[in-house]
Parts: structure tokens; sequence; C-alpha cells
């Protein structure tokens, strides 16, 4: 019996102990899993400080330069073309001859069209001495002038063709492109010439945004082209589209005065110098510290520990800083990564 009661003890005091460790390691595991939860309750950021630099105010956009005018000019009648009077990079002048097709055609539908109208005056020559006798009605009098007046616009129209065998430049410029050599046969559509005009250039640029509302029409703007490194343009604004592209950018176009000697080639690049060149003090921020785009103007800004969403008025664009108008001062501690994981007034934890 005693022994029984002595193997009852130490099983009772077994079991306790068994019971004072696993409850000792349950709150060890419950220590730990509380300092992870803590830990993982702060989302991990990068930061920069908002602060002024000295900035060139220009803003540069670039693009190509096209010709100002720029004609493919197409036969409209078909024929036989007997004589080409200019060729690649000739100049030539408004209403210049630039080829002659043979008009044979044209001049029997010339021909034939004068004959009919012949007739047709005649014809109403003799119903008006009819009609005074009362021979004819007045209804048909005026039937025969109608069919007179179609034959006359039937002859305008064929001597219009038979003066379109001669092919005319209908602007000053130079020829681009020459398609035909006498002896070639000619289709109504066919591309014969491309003409240019060079001595005025357009360069097609983007503008953003944040910059479109310092521009005007008529503005004087300083254009440069690297291959003419040395050499600066004027150009002015002739064209500000009212309506953005899908990139938020606003197509601005210039024109361009070419030198004497066309220095400037169609399909130069080029670049536009908006804005006034002289260092100024600018508060920035990087691109990156903006939620989703700059067009937002929304950023995260690190306070006590935590993400703080603030709205800014956003200004110039210069490469991968953006100037900030209002809404932060100098040695705002802005977010730059993470934003994604992060609402406002989040816990964050600052990695380098």
């Amino acid at each position: 019996m005693k022994k029984i009661i002595i193997s009852g003890i130490f099983i009772v005091a077994a079991l306790a102990g068994i019971m004072y460790m696993l409850n000792k390691h349950k709150a060890e595991n419950k220590a730990q899993t509380d300092v992870v939860a803590q830990k993982n309750s702060f989302v991990a950021v990068r930061t920069a400080t908002a602060d002024f630099r000295e900035i060139n105010g220009q803003y540069i956009a670039n693009g190509t330069f096209a010709p100002k005018q720029e004609v493919k000019i197409s036969a409209e009648t078909p024929g036989l073309v007997t004589r080409v009077l200019v060729d690649e990079g000739s100049r030539v002048s408004a209403g210049q001859t630039l080829a002659v097709i043979k008009a044979d055609q044209q001049n029997v539908n010339v021909a034939n069209a004068q004959a009919v109208y012949n007739n047709a005056e005649a014809e109403v020559a003799r119903f008006e001495s009819a009609y005074a006798t009362g021979g004819v009605t007045k209804q048909q009098l005026d039937q025969v002038k109608l069919q007179m007046e179609n034959a006359k616009n039937n002859l305008r129209s064929a001597q219009i063709s038979a003066g379109d065998v001669n092919v005319k430049a209908s602007f000053s410029g130079i020829v681009n492109k020459r398609n035909i050599e006498p002896g070639s046969y000619v289709n109504p559509g066919m591309e014969l010439f491309e003409v240019v005009n060079v001595s005025t250039l357009k360069l097609k640029v983007n503008v953003d945004e944040k910059n479109v509302g310092t521009l005007k029409i008529g503005q004087s703007v300083m254009v440069k082209s690297p291959v003419l490194a040395e050499t600066e343009f004027t150009g002015k604004i002739s064209f500000i589209a009212p309506k953005a592209d899908a990139s938020l950018n606003f197509p601005v176009e210039l024109e361009i005065a070419n030198t004497s000697s066309n220095e400037l080639k169609a399909g130069m690049y080029g670049n536009a110098y908006f804005g006034d060149s002289q260092m100024t003090n600018v508060l920035l921020v990087p691109r990156a510290a903006f939620v989703g785009s700059v067009s937002s103007n929304q950023i995260f800004v690190h306070k006590d520990g935590k993400a703080v969403l603030t709205k800014v008025v956003s200004g110039r664009t210069f490469g991968e800083y953006v100037e900030i108008v209002s809404g932060l001062e100098k040695g705002a501690e802005v977010i730059v990564s993470g934003q994604i994981n992060l609402t406002d007034g989040a816990a964050v934890e600052i990695i380098k």
C-alpha cells in the first residue's frame, strides 16, 4: 500500500513538471509570435529628402524636321510622256511645267465636245426663230437651251483635261523625286513627282502638361540641330494641340526659316529650347515619390514612424526630379519606394 502511494506521488509530480514545461514553451512561443507580428506590422520603405537645387529653367523637347509644304504630283489623264523638264534636285516655281504628256486623245475629246456645242448652239438659234413665229413651245425652247448649256460644260471639262497634259508645280520648291522618263505611259493617279518646300521647315515636338501652359502661338523659340551644333535657328510656335495624347503630352509645331543654302534638311533631328536658361533655386523631389504618377500630386511623407499621405502641387519636370510648387517644405522626408503597400497613417520602417 505504501509503495502504491509513493508511485502515485511520483506520477503526479511528473505530470506537474510536464505541464509546467508546456506552459513555459507556450509563453515563449507567444512572446516570439508577438515580436514577429509587431515587426510585420511595419511596411519597409525607402526615403529621400526634398531639397532646393540650382536648376536650368529651360525645357528641351526634340523632334524631326519636316518640309513646310510637301506634295506628290499625280497624273490626272492617261497618256504618253513626251518631255520631262526637271530632274531630282531642280528648283521649281509655282505654275512651272514639269512634264508634258501627249495630248492626242484629249485634243480629240475637245474637238468632239466643240462640235457638239456648236450643233447645240445652232439648234438654239433655230428654235428661237421658230418660237418667234409660234412654231415651237416655250418648253421646247427651254429644253434645247438646257442641252446647249450641258454641251458647253462638257466642252469646258474637255479643255481642262487637255490642259492637264502640262504637269505643273503647285508651289515653289525642290523636286525631291522624279518617277517618270520620256516615253513612260501614265494612268490617272500615278505619282509623277514629289516636290518639297524646305525654305521653311516644321519641327514637331511633344511638350508635357506641366510646361505647355507657358507656350503661346507666335512665341519665338531657339532651335538647334546636333548636325549643325554651332548654328542657332529661331522657330515660331505655329500650333499647340488643344488635347493631350495618351501620354499626357501635347503636340507642338514650330516653323523655322532655313538658311539661304538650306543647311537644315527634312528628316534631321532637332531640339527646341523653351523657357529661360538662367539658373534658379527649385524645391525638388524624385519622380518616384509620387503615388501612381506625377499627375496624381500625392506623396507619402515619413513623420514619426508613419506614412502621411500629402497633397502637393507639382511644377516642371527635370529628368528624374519634379518641382514642388507647394505642399512640402525643405527637408521633408518623402517615401520613394514601397508606396504600393501603404495607406495613410501606416507604420513604416526605413531601410537603407
